[in-house]
């Protein structure tokens, strides 16, 4: 595998599965003198965005059971 001259690299489709990095995902990339690890950034953005989503649905009255069996085609 090569770097590209924009510092570039594909990572692998089944490490990107087994890592969890999907398009979008933050990373960090840390150097200890003789490794390069990149790991998946804690986002708080993430969080934030579940957040403010929260207790917003509207659901006709309808619990979570019956949305789920309707998804499912119950």
């Amino acid at each position: 595998m090569r770097i590209t001259s924009k510092g570039q690299v594909t990572i692998p489709v089944d490490i990107r599965e087994k890592a969890g990095l999907l398009p979008h995902t933050d990373v960090e990339f840390r150097y200890d003198g003789n490794v390069v690890t990149v790991t998946r950034k804690a986002s708080s953005e993430g969080r934030r965005r579940v957040e403010r989503l929260r207790g917003t649905a509207r659901t006709g009255g309808l619990s979570t059971d019956q949305i789920m069996a309707m998804t499912r085609g119950e």
